[in-house]
């Protein structure tokens, strides 16, 4: 991955990108893994972090309890990935608001870097341990989430199983991108033989249909839907042997579901997502079983060890470019605003802040200095550079050997301080200092001004677990307050975090205005502070109305004439709802006004809004595109029917505005669960991309969503043991209330940068095809079948393809390995819409009604069942790739009892009635018959005798 992002496609800088490899090469296994995460070396996972949040109340028994489920989890992985892969050394950040208890300093381990986070915060689904996962199928998650209590509470083990068990379902999410196999919103099917089988993987794991009152016949739970008031319990005891991502809870299963064992029929998430592939096959197939083989012998792996270390002291120090090249296109002006913001505003109380620049020299200009108080932030401004040094010449190693110097007072050593660097250099001999870096413990951020810098300097940051940015030298760009607003200490610890709800940058003319309105959530509201910049001597005429009507002007902000920019902070908590702003330029020219405005949480206990932006890789290549995504949350509930817009901005170009979906098509692989996703392919040139992304939330239209999609170990009702019934304690579900859905809010966020190489120039040649279509969904409406699903593009999710090629078979396999030989279907009446549509389609299978289809294996086999797929072709002919596979079963015979509806069921009981009834009075008859005969003749022989 290093060699892939260190030498791009271009000529410039392959010397210097040679260098740096070489010194990457030469570099200890230990160093090179800094920053990388997760490792695999010898069977055996390195690195794993898991962080405790610092809103979570010390217990002596989470340590324990978090170490014991781990070295459970690696023997059972041990032995469920047939001796391949095993948990060896583990990190547990403990945070700084618990005791001191000798524990290692953390050197660049972070919460927001863990692996897998432990928050009080429930989502939805109460305790329910959960991956994030934004990608697709096999794909790495983003963090795995456990409650306290789910670690603490015994008792839900018997719902969820061991907590070892726990950890390996949902690694297999983080780590190889596989999916669930069980779907409560469709708990049963019909198969392939038109049997009503429950949603299960593997087929073979029993159970019995419970109603209310205990156990009870298929039928009477099912007709077209589970009846309510009905579940499938199954039995305690199994054969089964899989699979983990359906139930790790049996006792019997001990391995995932593979080729022979795979339920590729069922309705889940795995099927859908990985078509129809089982985890097994996915698993194998990742970059981890390429280079891992079975371990020789019949031995146990040795048992995980675990180190503690606790954050400390918050330390970071600037470290600022002031050559030459840093008097171009206003760059000092820009970085002394946003500096300024970042000492008076974003950096949080009780962190010790240095500041060093550099030319050719590194100088110190501030020894650490700790915020306790306003004044401590102003003594540190009064620091910043205000003029550029007479050389252009950068040596960014020297004013990184200043940082170290400064933080290293504090301790003695760098270990968990943050390095913010700016710079505007082409220094090629950055290699020089990779060592120190990489061995220092610290946190490199980077910022990028302009096009010249050298092209591997954000590898400082990649390395070290930092952030990276990009600032393009446009006037009307706010990204460099947009990028040191982003920083933040990395505890986790949102109470004291400070956030964005506006950043506005527009060129206005002479006695114009830039107006606008900004949302404070109630929420938020605490250090509310309003943020006014611009290019001119005088600060632009200003006014600011609050939700009431009280208006502030110019002569209430704070101006520094110097900086160029006036500051106003309101002292209580702001007021919830509009503020609206108005920006007179005064000037005789046209200049750019910029408005920025920040908050911090109103109240401890009700988590804000946030917005986390980022992209799945941050380096690529023409035509590959980057997926930017914005994952929009209030705790852990997703925020659903936002407004998302990306905002790219490239080194030398226009910039570019994008809408994020969350509706489950394209790129965004999973609807509503708050991770709003979109293709970026509108390259304009190589180099540098900045990206920030805006979040609207209107008051009344958008609520926090009450569930989630995926990703969540299965909580089991109960189960049946010895033919008793034992239910677990019902799942709590947490719901936010009703104040807490109410209102609106804005928020924004930078997403750092990324780049691109190998952009032709001029127009571009059409090598983007429709996206893949991923929610196929087929339901059968009498003799018809009808199709649903969202409209891909021309280009990925953007435009209106040509046309759809939709294909059907009885064979899951012909659907899937032979696409081209599947029955075609007719779509000449179907024209796709704009991207993002819901399209619907029906047709009449009637091919596979009057007869049988011919099988790959050469036979031939009558089924009650079909498979659909679609592929979208473009102008250009380019077709994506194949949709999900979408499976509805033709025809019902009147002889099969589960699947008769009510009123079917009703029909027979009453002809089966009437059939009785007519029996009975038949007989009546019969007997009346026969008796009345030998009355008649009993009779006669009496009359003769008398005779």
């Amino acid at each position: 991955r290093l060699v892939y992002n260190m030498i791009p496609g271009k000529d410039t800088g392959s010397v210097c990108s040679l260098k740096f490899l070489t010194l990457l090469v030469a570099l200890s296994a230990e160093l090179l893994y800094l920053g990388d995460g997760v490792q695999l070396r010898d069977n055996g996972y390195d690195d794993l972090l898991v962080a405790i949040n610092p809103q979570v109340s010390e217990d002596q028994n989470l340590i324990p309890n978090i170490k014991e489920m781990i070295t459970e989890a690696s023997y059972y992985l041990f032995n469920a990935t047939k001796r391949r892969v095993f948990f060896r050394n583990i990190k547990i950040l403990i945070p700084a608001t618990w005791k001191a208890n000798n524990y290692s300093q953390v050197k660049q381990e972070s919460y927001v870097k863990a692996n897998v986070i432990v928050t009080d915060w429930c989502g939805p689904r109460g305790n329910d341990p959960y991956t994030l996962q934004y990608k697709g199928c096999g794909k790495e998650g983003k963090y795995i989430h456990f409650t306290p209590n789910f670690l603490l509470n015994d008792d839900l083990t018997a719902g969820y199983g061991s907590r070892g068990r726990v950890f390996v379902h949902e690694w297999a999410h983080l780590r190889w991108g596989v999916f669930d196999e069980y779907n409560n919103e469709k708990p049963f099917y019909v198969n392939e033989r038109n049997q009503v089988k429950v949603t299960r993987c593997s087929s073979d794991i029993t159970g019995t249909f419970v109603c209310e009152k205990g156990p009870c016949p298929q039928e009477k739970c099912i007709s077209k839907l589970f009846k309510e008031g009905c579940s499938f319990i199954y039995n305690s005891t199994q054969n089964a042997t899989a699979s983990i991502m359906f139930m790790q809870s049996l006792s019997s299963v001990v391995e995932f579901c593979n080729a022979s064992t795979h339920n590729q029929e069922a309705p889940n998430l795995q099927n859908q997502m990985c078509s129809l592939r089982s985890t097994w096959d996915v698993i194998t197939n990742s970059a981890d079983f390429d280079h891992s083989f079975p371990m020789i012998g019949t031995e146990s792996p040795p048992p995980p060890t675990f180190s503690l270390v606790q954050a400390g002291d918050k330390v970071v120090c600037l470290v600022l470019d002031i050559s030459s090249k840093m008097e171009e296109a206003d760059r000092l002006l820009r970085l002394q605003q946003a500096a300024e913001f970042y000492l008076m505003q974003i950096v949080e109380f009780q962190t010790f802040v240095g500041i060093a620049t550099f030319s050719s020299k590194g100088q110190i200009r501030s020894q650490l200095h700790q915020i306790n108080t306003d004044d401590d932030r102003k003594l540190l401004i009064s620091y910043l550079p205000t003029t550029v040094s007479t050389e252009a010449e950068t040596n960014i190693c020297s004013g990184l050997k200043k940082g170290f110097e400064v933080v290293e007072k504090l301790n003695g050593k760098a270990y968990g301080s943050a390095l913010i660097l700016v710079t505007s250099g082409d220094d090629e001999h950055i290699g020089n200092c990779l060592l120190t870096v990489l061995s220092s413990g610290s946190t490199i951020h980077s910022i990028v001004l302009g096009s010249s810098v050298v092209e591997n300097l954000e590898e400082l940051s990649q390395l070290t677990g930092g952030l990276k940015f990009f600032v393009p030298d446009k006037s009307n760009s706010n990204s460099m307050i947009d990028a040191f607003s982003r920083i933040s200490s990395g505890t986790g610890d949102i109470f004291q975090q400070s956030f964005q709800l506006e950043s506005t940058a527009q060129n206005v003319k002479p006695h114009h205005q830039l107006k606008n309105t900004v949302t404070m959530d109630n929420s938020v509201g605490n250090d509310t502070a309003f943020l006014v910049t611009w290019q001119t001597s005088g600060p632009p005429e200003i006014l600011l109305s609050d939700p009431k009507g009280r208006k502030y002007h110019t002569d209430d902000f704070i101006t520094n004439l110097a900086f160029q920019s006036a500051r106003l902070w309101i002292p209580e908590t702001a007021k919830a709802g509009l503020w609206t702003y108005t920006l007179n330029n005064t000037h005789h020219s046209s200049q750019a006004l910029k408005m920025t405005v920040t908050s911090r949480a109103s109240r401890t206990g009700t988590p804000p809004a946030t917005v986390d932006v980022f992209v799945e890789r941050d380096s690529t290549h023409f035509p590959h595109p980057v997926i930017i995504y914005a994952n929009v949350r209030k705790g852990f509930y997703p925020i659903l029917n936002a407004t998302v817009a990306a905002t790219i901005e490239p080194e030398n170009a226009d910039t570019m505005t994008l809408r994020l979906f969350d509706d489950g098509a394209g790129a965004d692989i999973i609807k509503n669960d708050g991770i709003y996703s979109r293709y970026f392919f509108s390259f304009a040139i190589n180099g540098r991309y900045s990206l920030k992304v805006q979040v609207n939330h209107s008051p009344g239209i958008s609520t926090p969503a009450q569930s989630i999609s995926g990703s969540h170990a299965v909580y089991v009702p109960g189960y049946i043991t010895n033919g008793n019934i034992q239910m677990n304690a019902p799942r709590k579900s947490v719901g936010l209330s009703e104040e807490e859905q109410k209102g609106g809010f804005s928020r924004i966020s930078s997403g750092g940068s990324f780049t691109t190489w190998k952009v032709p120039a001029g127009p571009h040649p059409d090598v983007f095809p429709p996206c893949k279509i991923i929610d196929l969904e087929a339901v059968k409406t009498e003799e018809e079948v009808t199709l649903f699903w969202t409209a891909p593009g021309e280009d990925f999710d953007q435009g209106q393809a040509n046309s759809y090629e939709i294909r059907m078979s009885k064979s899951l396999q012909t659907i899937q390995d032979n696409f081209n030989n599947a029955i075609l279907v007719n779509t000449s009446k179907l024209n796709p819409q704009q991207a993002g549509t819901k399209e619907i389609y029906t047709f009449l299978p009637k091919l596979f009604i009057n007869g049988s289809e011919h099988q790959p294996n050469g036979e031939t086999q009558e089924s009650h069942r079909i498979y659909v797929a679609i592929k979208a072709m473009d102008r250009n002919s380019l077709k994506s790739a194949i949709s999900n596979i979408a499976q509805v079963s033709l025809f019902i015979p009147l002889n099969s009892g589960p699947e008769l509806t009510r009123d079917g069921l009703i029909l027979k009981r009453v002809l089966t009635a009437m059939g009785l009834i007519g029996i009975i009075c038949f007989t009546i008859i019969v007997i009346h018959y026969i008796l009345n005969r030998k009355w008649r003749a009993n009779k006669k022989e009496n009359g003769s005798k008398l005779l």
